[in-house]
Protein backbone atom coordinates (compact mmCIF):
# COMPACT_ATOMS: atom_id res chain seq x y z
CA UNK A 1 0.00 0.00 0.00
CA UNK A 2 1.42 3.48 -0.72
CA UNK A 3 1.01 6.65 1.20
CA UNK A 4 -0.32 10.07 0.18
CA UNK A 5 2.22 12.77 0.68
CA UNK A 6 1.55 16.55 2.06
CA UNK A 7 4.05 18.80 0.86
CA UNK A 8 3.53 22.61 2.03
CA UNK A 9 2.80 25.07 -1.06
CA UNK A 10 4.46 28.29 -1.21
CA UNK A 11 0.84 29.50 1.08
CA UNK A 12 1.41 27.42 3.59
CA UNK A 13 -1.43 25.63 2.40
CA UNK A 14 -0.67 21.65 2.63
CA UNK A 15 -1.64 19.83 -0.97
CA UNK A 16 -2.01 16.03 -1.25
CA UNK A 17 0.08 14.51 -3.93
CA UNK A 18 0.11 10.83 -5.13
CA UNK A 19 3.05 8.93 -4.34
CA UNK A 20 3.11 6.27 -6.92
CA UNK A 21 0.29 7.20 -10.12
CA UNK A 22 1.08 3.43 -11.39
CA UNK A 23 0.17 1.51 -8.22
CA UNK A 24 -1.74 -1.22 -8.40
CA UNK A 25 -3.95 -2.82 -5.70
CA UNK A 26 -4.41 -6.06 -4.11
CA UNK A 27 -7.44 -8.05 -4.25
CA UNK A 28 -7.35 -7.77 -0.28
CA UNK A 29 -6.63 -3.96 -1.21
CA UNK A 30 -9.80 -3.80 -3.42
CA UNK A 31 -12.32 -5.57 -1.09
CA UNK A 32 -11.00 -3.73 2.16
CA UNK A 33 -11.77 -0.13 0.55
CA UNK A 34 -15.06 -1.41 -1.15
CA UNK A 35 -16.63 -3.26 1.93
CA UNK A 36 -17.78 0.38 3.41
CA UNK A 37 -20.84 1.48 1.11
CA UNK A 38 -19.77 5.54 2.00
CA UNK A 39 -16.46 4.95 0.01
CA UNK A 40 -18.24 3.16 -2.94
CA UNK A 41 -20.75 6.23 -3.12
CA UNK A 42 -17.70 8.40 -3.04
CA UNK A 43 -15.99 6.94 -5.62
CA UNK A 44 -19.02 6.28 -7.70
CA UNK A 45 -19.42 10.23 -7.72
CA UNK A 46 -16.07 10.86 -8.34
CA UNK A 47 -16.07 8.49 -11.54
CA UNK A 48 -18.64 10.91 -12.62
CA UNK A 49 -16.37 13.77 -12.60
CA UNK A 50 -13.46 15.67 -13.59
CA UNK A 51 -10.83 17.11 -12.18
CA UNK A 52 -11.02 18.37 -8.28
CA UNK A 53 -14.58 18.21 -6.40
CA UNK A 54 -15.55 20.16 -3.13
CA UNK A 55 -15.75 17.35 -0.26
CA UNK A 56 -19.24 19.36 0.38
CA UNK A 57 -20.42 18.45 -2.79
CA UNK A 58 -19.42 15.06 -2.30
CA UNK A 59 -21.07 14.81 1.04
CA UNK A 60 -23.83 16.29 0.02
CA UNK A 61 -24.50 13.78 -2.90
CA UNK A 62 -23.44 10.17 -0.41
CA UNK A 63 -26.06 11.71 2.30
CA UNK A 64 -29.08 12.78 -0.84
CA UNK A 65 -28.30 8.53 -1.58
CA UNK A 66 -28.26 7.24 1.76
CA UNK A 67 -31.43 8.72 2.48
CA UNK A 68 -33.15 8.26 -1.16
CA UNK A 69 -33.83 12.05 -1.20
CA UNK A 70 -32.39 14.92 -3.42
CA UNK A 71 -29.68 17.21 -2.28
CA UNK A 72 -31.86 20.17 -1.42
CA UNK A 73 -34.35 18.10 1.01
CA UNK A 74 -31.52 17.15 3.04
CA UNK A 75 -31.54 18.00 6.05
CA UNK A 76 -28.61 20.11 8.03
CA UNK A 77 -28.00 16.84 10.62
CA UNK A 78 -27.88 14.29 7.79
CA UNK A 79 -25.42 16.68 5.87
CA UNK A 80 -23.15 16.86 8.84
CA UNK A 81 -23.29 13.39 9.36
CA UNK A 82 -21.70 12.31 6.47
CA UNK A 83 -19.82 15.14 6.22
CA UNK A 84 -17.65 14.15 9.29
CA UNK A 85 -17.28 10.39 8.22
CA UNK A 86 -16.21 11.29 5.14
CA UNK A 87 -13.50 13.98 6.56
CA UNK A 88 -12.47 12.03 9.96
CA UNK A 89 -12.80 8.57 7.82
CA UNK A 90 -13.23 7.57 4.44
CA UNK A 91 -11.15 10.08 2.22
CA UNK A 92 -8.44 9.80 3.99
CA UNK A 93 -8.86 5.79 3.48
CA UNK A 94 -9.18 6.12 0.14
CA UNK A 95 -6.17 8.54 -0.14
CA UNK A 96 -3.35 5.91 1.84
CA UNK A 97 -4.32 3.75 -1.29
CA UNK A 98 -4.02 6.43 -3.85
CA UNK A 99 -7.46 6.35 -5.44
CA UNK A 100 -7.88 9.74 -4.53
CA UNK A 101 -5.75 13.24 -4.00
CA UNK A 102 -7.09 14.85 -0.96
CA UNK A 103 -6.42 18.25 0.37
CA UNK A 104 -7.95 18.12 3.87
CA UNK A 105 -7.26 22.04 4.49
CA UNK A 106 -9.15 23.31 1.09
CA UNK A 107 -11.70 20.19 1.25
CA UNK A 108 -10.79 18.94 -2.46
CA UNK A 109 -11.12 15.89 -3.52
CA UNK A 110 -9.59 14.49 -6.92
CA UNK A 111 -9.77 11.28 -8.34
CA UNK A 112 -6.77 9.20 -9.44
CA UNK A 113 -6.19 7.15 -12.11
CA UNK A 114 -5.96 4.11 -9.48
CA UNK A 115 -9.85 4.56 -9.04
CA UNK A 116 -10.19 2.86 -12.67
CA UNK A 117 -8.71 -0.60 -10.67
CA UNK A 118 -12.17 -0.90 -8.57
CA UNK A 119 -14.37 1.07 -10.87
CA UNK A 120 -15.97 -2.27 -12.05
CA UNK A 121 -17.14 -3.17 -8.78
CA UNK A 122 -18.62 0.09 -8.61
CA UNK A 123 -21.86 -0.57 -10.93
CA UNK A 124 -24.94 -1.62 -9.69
CA UNK A 125 -26.01 -4.85 -10.54
CA UNK A 126 -28.89 -3.25 -13.35
CA UNK A 127 -26.02 -1.10 -14.41
CA UNK A 128 -23.77 -4.32 -15.31
CA UNK A 129 -23.73 -5.83 -18.91
CA UNK A 130 -27.02 -7.67 -19.85
CA UNK A 131 -24.83 -10.88 -19.99
CA UNK A 132 -27.17 -13.95 -18.74
CA UNK A 133 -30.51 -11.59 -18.65
CA UNK A 134 -31.88 -13.73 -21.65
CA UNK A 135 -31.00 -16.68 -19.60
CA UNK A 136 -33.09 -15.13 -16.64
CA UNK A 137 -36.08 -14.46 -18.64
CA UNK A 138 -36.12 -17.86 -20.34
CA UNK A 139 -35.88 -19.78 -16.77
CA UNK A 140 -38.59 -17.11 -15.43
CA UNK A 141 -40.63 -17.98 -18.47
CA UNK A 142 -40.58 -21.99 -17.72
CA UNK A 143 -40.81 -21.25 -13.64
CA UNK A 144 -44.11 -19.43 -14.70
CA UNK A 145 -45.05 -22.47 -16.85
CA UNK A 146 -44.54 -24.72 -14.24
CA UNK A 147 -46.70 -22.71 -12.00
CA UNK A 148 -49.77 -22.44 -14.57
CA UNK A 149 -49.50 -26.45 -15.49
CA UNK A 150 -49.84 -27.22 -11.80
CA UNK A 151 -52.88 -24.57 -11.05
CA UNK A 152 -54.74 -26.36 -13.76
CA UNK A 153 -54.21 -29.34 -12.32
CA UNK A 154 -54.93 -28.48 -8.91
CA UNK A 155 -57.91 -26.87 -10.08
CA UNK A 156 -58.74 -29.98 -12.41
CA UNK A 157 -58.35 -32.55 -9.76
CA UNK A 158 -60.76 -30.09 -7.18
CA UNK A 159 -63.37 -29.92 -9.75
CA UNK A 160 -63.33 -33.78 -9.48
CA UNK A 161 -62.74 -34.20 -13.78
CA UNK A 162 -59.52 -35.82 -13.21
CA UNK A 163 -60.01 -38.98 -10.97
CA UNK A 164 -56.08 -38.54 -9.63
CA UNK A 165 -55.21 -39.32 -5.89
CA UNK A 166 -53.96 -36.03 -3.84
CA UNK A 167 -50.11 -37.96 -3.75
CA UNK A 168 -49.87 -38.59 -7.09
CA UNK A 169 -51.12 -34.83 -8.12
CA UNK A 170 -48.32 -33.88 -5.56
CA UNK A 171 -45.65 -36.13 -6.95
CA UNK A 172 -46.44 -34.77 -10.75
CA UNK A 173 -45.96 -31.07 -9.66
CA UNK A 174 -42.93 -32.05 -8.03
CA UNK A 175 -41.58 -33.80 -10.56
CA UNK A 176 -41.76 -30.62 -13.07
CA UNK A 177 -40.30 -28.41 -10.65
CA UNK A 178 -37.22 -30.86 -10.06
CA UNK A 179 -37.30 -30.62 -14.01
CA UNK A 180 -37.20 -26.98 -14.29
CA UNK A 181 -34.80 -26.80 -11.30
CA UNK A 182 -32.42 -30.01 -12.73
CA UNK A 183 -32.61 -28.15 -16.24
CA UNK A 184 -31.79 -24.28 -14.44
CA UNK A 185 -28.78 -25.85 -13.02
CA UNK A 186 -27.05 -27.54 -15.33
CA UNK A 187 -27.55 -24.52 -17.59
CA UNK A 188 -25.53 -22.22 -14.50
CA UNK A 189 -23.01 -24.91 -14.59
CA UNK A 190 -22.21 -24.48 -17.86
Amino acid sequence: MSTVNAEQSPNGAGVSEVASPEHSLSKDDTFHILQNERRRRVLQYLSDTKGPVDMRDIAEQVAAWEHDTTVQQLTSDQRQRVYIALYQSHLPKLADFDLITYNRSRGVVERTPVADQVTQYLREPDDRSDEGSIGEVEWTRYYGGATAVSICLIVVAWLSSLPVSGIVLAAVITTIYVVVTAGLMRTTEN
